[in-house]
């Protein structure tokens, strides 16, 4: 009896021997085809893309078997090779050793202890590893492994950093945002060297996966702000994000309305001085033209050389501009009423030369303004769309030659072209674009308002705007402050800009629970002068 249990024991452990040999095959086999299946599926995701590169390695003697996989053109080859591929032949004779002394598996001892690239993460999700492929990584698949490893060696070609075209001055940084949202970022960070600067990014796009950094300063940005521009862009679902001028219509509070309730802007310093009053900026990969919220009306009238140039300076340049985006919606408007319906109100020697001038004319006033106005407005839109070598010659030229030959066909009287012209100026005066796009497309309603009723169709249209921006919002700011609702405190950057050692405080239109600059204790002015003091030896010798 006992014989036959110690046969049967030796029957079992020969049994448990070979279902374990079995077992160790079986893995072995697994394991020789968990790289083929997650290349099949790299495939299969991606199609038959002519820029993917699969580079398969083979390390210690057959024993580990690799796969680089990226994207020719968004990595730098040169950093695959020095940062991921250079390193695996130099580990390869002792990567078994490494292994069984550290208890690691494969991706954890090369991301450890073998890759030399800067940024190195491990991705267990297969699919979320492919879609970094698009931002420029190396995805490093293993043999047995599940995952992957996601390697920065993004390389792709990109503009520098130059001077913004769209937003020039004489006293301002040279610098620009460009299309790179690593580049724009560090620029932000040059300028505000805080760890309270706090950047949050995001992914909007089903199908282009857009990046999207949501900056803000900690402690200066109202914390319902900050929760509200975050949930306005979380909830954005659409297909892709080419600019951010597709943000822009899904996260403002009226989207018919004219005017623009965000400052769009190149500039790092405008971006940095806005966070800096509690603002939050928004980020978008692929374009250098960076959101800026909430905004309102007296800020898009205002350039960042207002607050680099002394204040007075700064204050006369800034009125200049109050009146010349006034001008730039309302006077043809006036000048068709008060030539139309109003003429007693002119000098009698004015009024005997404007109707001279416009004797011979065939058409009414409105007639008149709407064919230049018109004329005006396809010039500029054919020199902005034409190539820069040509296109501000073919504006200048075609407006001195169509606006002289009107005159001479009498289709148009000079004092009418000289009103328009005026009104060109003034709008090119108004430093953000989008505005002065505003104040052209109710340049219009203006002139058929005057057209129809003279003076009082004027200021009926007027007091429609005002009320309509009155009721206007931009993340919950009234867009009128500090006018309405009314808050003496910020009129020191309003029309007229106070110095600096005045402007104590943050705006508080922007509701930041950091309301002072500077600490409050301090005086005004650092730096009073004083009576200059006649040293005695010199008053002795004058005396």
């Amino acid at each position: 009896m006992l014989n036959e249990l110690g046969v049967l024991r030796v029957q079992l452990s020969a049994l448990g021997q070979r279902i374990e040999a079995v077992r160790a095959s079986l893995t072995v086999r697994e394991s020789s085809e968990g790289l083929d299946h997650q290349l099949r599926r790299v495939r299969l995701a991606l199609g038959e893309s002519m820029d993917l590169v699969v580079r398969e390695v083979r390390l210690g003697g057959g024993g580990h078997r690799l796969a680089l996989v990226y994207l020719e053109g968004l990595v730098d080859q040169t950093l695959v090779g020095e940062q991921i591929l250079r390193p695996l032949m130099e580990a390869a004779p002792e990567l078994a050793a490494l292994q069984a002394g550290t208890g690691q598996d494969l991706l954890d001892l090369l991301r450890t202890r073998v890759l030399a690239a800067a940024d190195v993460q491990r991705e267990p999700d297969a699919d979320a590893a492919l879609g970094r492929l698009f931002g420029g990584n190396t995805l490093v698949l293993a043999d047995g492994t599940s995952g992957a490893l996601i390697c920065e060696t993004a390389g792709y070609p990109m503009r520098a950093v130059e001077e913004p075209t769209s937003e020039s001055g004489v006293r301002v940084p040279r610098e620009g945002f460009t299309e790179s949202l690593q580049v724009n970022l560090s620029l932000l960070r040059r300028r505000i060297r805080s760890p309270d600067l706090w950047i949050e990014g995001m992914q909007i796009g089903r199908v282009t996966g857009t990046r999207v950094a949501f900056a803000y300063v900690r402690g200066t940005a109202d914390d319902a702000l900050v929760a509200e521009a975050r949930r306005r862009l979380r909830r954005i679902d659409i297909d892709g994000v080419l600019e951010s001028g597709y943000l822009e219509e899904f996260i403002e509070d009226q989207p018919y309305s004219p005017f623009p309730q965000t400052l769009r802007t190149e500039r790092p310093d405008v971006v940095a001085a806005n966070l800096l009053e509690g603002r939050v900026a928004i980020f978008t990969d692929n374009t250098p033209f960076v959101l800026v919220a909430p905004v309102v009306l007296t800020q898009l009238l205002g350039v960042s050389e207002d607050y680099y140039e002394r204040f007075l300076i700064g204050s006369a340049l800034r009125f200049l501009r109050y009146v010349a985006f006034v001008g730039s919606m309302a006077l043809p408007s006036v000048y068709i009423a008060v030539t139309t319906f109003h003429q007693e109100m002119l000098p009698t020697s004015l009024l005997l030369s404007v109707a001279a001038a416009r004797e011979g004319v065939p058409f009414p006033a409105i007639v008149e303004a709407m064919l230049i106005e018109l004329m005006f407005e396809m010039l500029r839109e054919a020199g902005v769309r034409l190539p820069r070598v040509v296109g501000p010659a073919i504006s200048i030229v075609g407006a001195l030659v169509l606006g002289q030959a009107a005159i001479n066909a009498s289709l148009v009287s000079p004092a009418m072209a000289v009103v328009v012209a005026i009104t060109a100026i003034a709008s090119f005066s108004t430093p953000v674009f989008s505005l002065a796009v505003s104040a052209r497309l109710l340049r219009f309603a203006f002139m058929i308002a005057a057209a129809a009723l003279g003076l009082f169709g004027v200021m009926t249209v007027g007091i429609a705007v005002l009320l309509h921006l009155a009721a206007l919002r931009s993340f919950g700011v009234p867009y009128l402050s500090p006018l309405g609702p009314l808050v003496v405190q910020d009129w020191k950057d309003m029309v007229v800009r106070a110095p600096w050692w005045a402007m104590k405080k943050r705006p508080r239109t922007v509701g930041s629970p950091n309301r002072w600059r500077r600490p409050p204790g301090e005086p005004a002015r650092v730096f009073r002068p004083r009576r200059r003091e006649v040293p005695r030896a010199a008053a002795e010798e004058r005396g």
